[in-house]
């Protein structure tokens, strides 16, 4: 299954040279895995209610072209990887008008329970498990 989150480029976003700078993209695909999360029915604050975070272990991004102030970016996420433990998620991030692709990238997450050592989803909590595998058979 893939999930588009729209955002449009805030001033304070770019550099001096008037493009975002290339810190920002971080954040971008965080706000997207977020708002991918509530479209699934799987927002933090219930994984977090039941005892379940989703840390960062890894992200790789390729930056492609640049946006700018006022443009609008579409951030298409999928999941590439699911094993109940780790989980592997896609982006690629286009301009909206231009449909230039900005950048192409992916971030690593395990699961852990409140105190961040590594759980299993399928043992730990079967229903957020499923909700995931059921992602993958979407693809």
């Amino acid at each position: 299954m893939e999930f588009t989150f729209e955002r449009k480029i805030n001033y304070y976003e770019t550099d001096r040279m008037g493009v975002v700078h290339h810190s920002n993209y971080i954040r971008f695909l965080e706000e997207a895995r977020c708002a991918w999360l509530d479209f699934i029915g799987l927002p933090f604050a219930t994984l977090e209610e039941n005892g379940v975070t989703i840390p960062v272990l890894g992200v790789n991004c390729d930056y492609k072209y640049h946006v700018t102030f006022n443009d609008t970016i579409l951030i298409q996420l999928s999941v590439k990887e699911f094993t109940g433990v780790r989980m592997t998620v896609g982006y690629k991030v286009t301009d909206k008008k231009t449909e230039h692709i900005v950048l192409l990238g992916e971030t690593k997450h395990c699961f852990t329970n409140k105190e961040l050592k590594p759980i299993n989803l399928k043992k730990y909590n079967k229903n957020f498990y499923d909700k995931f595998a059921n992602l993958l058979e979407q693809i």
